[in-house]
């Protein structure tokens, strides 16, 4: 199992298609950015994600109010799963004054759930693993969570040359559901954004290129807060909707008949 930590800052921007396509091509003409390796030729990749909550929603209820720290935690693959042994990342996300810490480990997607579920890590001699393992069980010993959300979409992806922290991605047709929230029903869902709208998400370490700022105040494509599990519980916010604990409630009674 590898230990993963990611820290830079990350901005969000909704774009058209049109948008985009303009953007791609100052970004490879002008600023020498390339596709990574699974977007080359035109080509995009699947994301798809597990967002864990408890039954109250306090997870995403305090990153809504928008404290200076904020942590969720997530599970996230990057192919559609067919047994439940496939390696996916189990990915603890916190958030500290605009800086982005990502600390991820990969696992089984069955030991991942189960690790969730029963809050117990599992066994390992390494360090590393272990500190990882540790934060994560702090995390579920003080929020009872479960599955609350799937969130799947397509994403392309720029990166600098010259600057490997300076990340650029365009996700599409991003989709959620509260029901079957598992890995193994596949992704499907109701769309997040609408017709023709990319979520644009700049990644970076240091500053912004001049050159990229002045080319979107130009577009005027202007930075704006935007969570994927955010704005899909703002959307259900206000409407009659079973709580996730509820849910399994429901689940328990009829598979006991």
């Amino acid at each position: 199992m590898a230990i993963y930590t990611f820290e830079r800052y990350e901005k969000k921007f909704l774009v058209t298609d049109e948008q985009e396509k303009r953007l791609t091509e100052f970004l490879s003409r002008d600023m020498g950015m390339e596709f990574d390796a699974y977007c080359r030729g035109g080509k995009v990749y699947g994301i798809y994600n597990i967002y864990f909550d408890d039954g109250e929603n306090s997870v995403i209820n305090a990153s809504l109010s928008r404290p200076k720290f904020k942590e969720k935690l997530r599970i996230r693959s990057y192919d559609c799963l067919e047994t439940g042994e496939e390696k996916v990342f189990l990915e603890l996300k916190r958030k500290v004054g605009g800086i982005v810490t990502k600390r991820r480990a990969t696992l089984p997607y069955n030991s991942a759930m189960e690790f969730v579920r029963t809050g117990i890590p599992p066994e390992t001699d390494e360090y590393s693993k272990k500190r990882m393992y540790d934060e994560i069980a702090f995390f579920l010993e003080r929020k009872k969570v479960m599955p609350a959300v799937m969130i799947s979409y397509e994403r392309e992806a720029l990166f600098d040359k010259s600057d490997p922290s300076l990340r650029i991605t365009f996700d599409r047709n991003i989709l959620t559901r509260r029901e079957d929230v598992d890995l193994l029903k596949g992704p499907g869902g109701t769309p997040l954004l609408e017709p023709g709208e990319r979520l644009m998400e700049i990644k970076f370490m240091h500053a912004l290129p001049k050159k990229l700022c002045d080319y979107l105040t130009s577009e005027r494509i202007f930075m704006q807060r935007f969570s994927k599990y955010g704005n899909e519980y703002k959307r259900l916010r206000g409407r009659d909707f079973v709580h996730i604990s509820d849910r399994l409630a429901i689940e328990r009674k009829l598979s006991h008949g």
